[in-house]
């Protein structure tokens, strides 16, 4: 049994790590500022012993002891870090100093759950671990992507010098139950407007690529890296290496709720990628890890949780 603590635990991928990590035997210290968590991601969690959850803003120190440091804390989406990009940028920067001086005090491991958005809009296709990105410093974007990648650089540095024990994970689309309705992400955007019989949205011509992979997946990997050997320190990829446009996507989706609705066109945000795919060849070499939940399975449980809130 390990006392663990996990920033931004009240989020979409944040609050499944909770449930598995306490499934498991774990006391989890759930932190969380609610910018973009939601008290009902964790209310099942209240009652039980070894769930603790911590009202805080991790751009401010806090003092605990820990065993290991799952560092989740950020807004993920576009609609979400684009609001308040200082405040993004905050979370990334000083809340990973903040993390990784905790981690540094009390001796703890402390995973960055980083982002495919380092490599921005890429050149290489599929993404490796060793491809340096290509990152508009100045876009709407960069408040995130910039972000990430000083708190890569903070985790490196703070081991180089500090001896931290870090782990890096750069995490991929990743999709299912408890997404919020709002965040703009294209799986919940998609899923909520073809329930509603709604225009189905799709930016520039729905030719621009990703991978989806879904939320158990996701967390089985991101607890593999932690538990991972200590001369690991990644970045390693954790992404669904399965390729889909997002026209494609959408089809799925009509079909799949019997929707309807009509697709439209937008143009394609600012700095938007055209091309997202993880090659993940380095999590299956050195965590023995590989997505096994495909797209339509995982759409069926995203499709039924938003189905149940609308």
């Amino acid at each position: 049994m390990k006392r663990i603590l996990i920033t931004g635990g009240a989020g979409f991928l944040g609050s499944h790590l909770c449930d598995r990590l306490i499934e498991q035997g774990n006391d989890v210290l759930c932190l969380d500022n609610f910018f973009t968590g939601s008290k009902e991601n964790i209310l099942h969690l209240l009652k039980k012993s070894r769930f603790e959850l911590i009202r805080h803003d991790i751009i401010n120190p806090i003092y605990l002891e820990v065993d290991q440091i799952y560092n989740l804390a950020s807004p993920a989406s576009p609609v979400h870090y684009q609001y308040n990009p200082i405040k993004t940028i905050k979370t990334n920067v000083m809340g990973t100093i903040n993390t990784l001086g905790l981690a540094k005090r009390v001796k703890a491991r402390i995973l960055l759950a980083s982002t495919s958005e380092v490599y921005g809009d890429p050149e290489v296709h599929p993404q490796k671990e060793d491809y340096w990105g290509r990152v508009n410093p100045i876009g709407i974007r960069s408040c995130y992507d910039e972000g990430k990648r000083a708190a890569e650089c903070l985790m490196m540095d703070y081991h180089r010098q500090n001896r931290v024990d870090i782990k890096i994970a750069r995490i991929f689309n990743t999709y299912g139950p408890r997404m919020a309705m709002n965040d703009g992400r294209v799986v919940s955007n998609l899923i909520i407007q073809a329930l509603k019989e709604e225009d189905i949205t799709i930016y520039g011509d729905g030719c621009q690529t990703r991978s989806f992979c879904y939320v158990d997946d996701m967390v089985d990997g991101i607890i593999r890296m932690m538990e991972s050997r200590q001369d690991f320190l990644g970045p390693v990829n954790l992404g669904n290496p399965h390729e889909f446009t997002i026209m494609e996507l959408a089809k799925t989706i009509l079909r799949m709720t019997e929707s309807r609705s009509n697709i439209i066109f937008a143009p394609l945000p600012q700095d938007d990628p055209k091309q997202r795919k993880p090659d993940i060849s380095l999590a299956g070499e050195t965590l023995g890890w590989q997505p096994r939940i495909g797209l339509e399975e995982g759409l069926e449980h995203t499709i039924a949780y938003f189905r149940s809130l609308l």
